[in-house]
């Protein structure tokens, strides 16, 4: 058996795909903060495209971890020369591995915050590109500002060595602006929409409290391209290990598993250069708003509307509800008749072919994706996926009772308690006040809707209250399966 490093790149099964180019030669030019599954499967995926076709030598990822958590990642990647695994799990059970080599090394910010800094400022770095999540943004839900919360407010005591993302971006950009060296491009490909604006928004904020002349030259001078980015990527399991062992005798630490597709919009606002993108099948536009909004609210709050109703009948991955019909018409139904209406056009998509394509992705049994992460951070996904569906459907007089289903479908999922009385481990930052709400569905039903940084104003507008209500009475008298069956009651259809 093979372990992967430099060394045994020559030797590994010939059915493994391996970097084409000299690794040594690799230079850094973009940091990346939050290296996890999605971006090995995607970011790096691009860039190591381009350097297989002798493009992009300059333009190596330098990964940054911040999080006590991310040891593991450093530690696993070191182990292996930086280098990993994406297996590529087919619908039709046939696998595709490559080494990905485009990490070219990985900064763990606790053991040396100056290190982080020091490669941050360094000019041949001109992009730093983000992973960390919605709720890395500290964004107040409700009011859409920055939260200044405690890490944030450490970060901004004089002095203070950097432990958030906003802290290292910030230190980093006053220094190279203190030395006249040019800023870098801040590119987020979280999944948010507007991730470029927000991310601009609150790190300016952040900037100005700290200094406001920091602020406004961050301002005027760094780029943040909005992005769409699309790959379903499972967590991996000791059973993907086992599997690259068993049928390609190479041992990763870490590999990745994802499904064939990829999809990467970007918005071509950069201020100090960019790979050329484009060669290696990036969407570089003009506009991403109609691209995002399409994923958004087809392929995530397809998830959503998926994951609840699926957990609560007994399955417990994505393909076995998209495989059953009564699932997969509902998640159609959806898309098409209330969040398709929702979007603007989508330059080049045919909406008909991509929600068909979106059913089959799902349906894909090899990558095996948990319901369980779907409905992971649901606080979180719910207001960006869904409620604005609703509410553009409200205010046009269409068709909400999936919608309201699918709230409901949450609402009841957060008692912790599945239909066969199992215990359901509910993830979610808000998950004490989430499942303090949904103790009371029985006697309060209405009282799930009463965050307005969730829901906004649902929770007074008698159309979808009568849905939701009717929804959530179903799913505790019979069932997601059979509330399914007859969803809507005729009586509110």
């Amino acid at each position: 058996m093979s372990k992967l490093n430099r060394s045994t790149l020559s030797s590994l099964d010939s059915a493994v795909k391996v970097p084409g180019y000299d690794l040594a030669a690799v230079r850094g030019g973009i940091a990346h903060i939050g290296v996890g599954a999605f971006h090995r499967a995607h970011q790096a995926v691009y860039v190591d495209r381009l350097l297989n076709q002798g493009l992009a030598m300059d333009w190596g990822i330098v990964g940054i971890g911040l999080l006590p958590p991310d040891a593991a990642m450093r530690d696993a990647l070191r182990d292996q020369d930086y280098l990993y695994t994406v297996l590529v799990k087919h619908a039709d059970g046939s696998l595709e591995p490559h080494v990905v080599g485009s990490i070219i090394d990985y900064l763990f910010a606790p053991d040396d915050p100056e290190a982080v800094l020091s490669a941050l400022t360094d000019p041949a770095i001109r992009i730093v590109s983000l992973t960390i999540t919605e709720g890395g943004y500290h964004v107040d839900q409700s009011t859409g500002e920055l939260d200044l919360d405690d890490a944030l407010r450490a970060d901004l005591v004089p002095g203070a060595v950097p432990a958030t993302a906003f802290g290292f971006i910030v230190e980093a950009l006053a220094r190279r602006r203190a030395a006249d060296i040019a800023p870098f491009t801040v590119m987020s490909c979280d999944n948010i929409q507007g991730n470029g604006t927000l991310a601009r928004h609150v790190i300016t904020d952040f900037a100005r409290l700290r200094d406001p002349e920091l602020g406004a030259w961050i301002e005027a001078n760094v780029a943040f391209p909005n992005s769409m980015v699309d790959r379903i990527t499972p967590v991996t399991t000791d059973t993907d290990r086992a599997l690259l062992t068993v049928e390609f005798d190479l041992e990763d630490r870490w590999p990745v598993v994802c499904e064939p597709y990829l999809q990467w919009v970007l918005e071509d606002e950069f201020c100090t250069g960019r790979p050329p993108f484009e060669v290696a099948g990036v969407q570089v536009v003009d506009e991403v708003a109609p691209y995002e909004l399409m994923k958004l609210r087809l392929l995530n709050a397809g998830h959503q509307a998926l994951g609840y109703l699926g957990y609560l009948a007994g399955y417990r991955y994505a393909h076995e509800a998209a495989q059953d019909p009564l699932f997969a018409e509902f998640l159609l139904g959806y898309m098409e008749q209330e969040a398709t209406p929702s979007l603007d056009p989508v330059p080049g998509v045919d909406l008909a072919a991509y929600r068909a394509q979106l059913i089959e992705r799902f349906a894909n049994p090899y990558v095996a994706d948990t319901l369980a992460r779907l409905c992971t951070d649901s606080s979180d996904r719910i207001p960006k996926f869904l409620v604005p569906v609703i509410q553009y459907q409200l205010a046009h007089g269409g068709p909400v009772h999936r919608s309201a289903l699918v709230v409901a479908s949450w609402a009841r999922y957060a008692e912790g308690v599945d239909e066969q009385g199992q215990p359901i481990d509910v993830v979610d930052q808000r998950r004490a006040a989430v499942q303090a709400r949904a103790e009371h569905n029985l006697d309060e039903p209405l009282l799930f809707l009463a965050d307005e940084s969730l829901f906004g104003a649902l929770r007074e507008d008698a159309r979808f209250t009568a849905l939701y209500t009717a929804a959530l009475r179903e799913l505790h008298t019979h069932g997601a399966r059979a509330t399914l069956e007859q969803w809507p009651p005729a009586d509110l259809d």
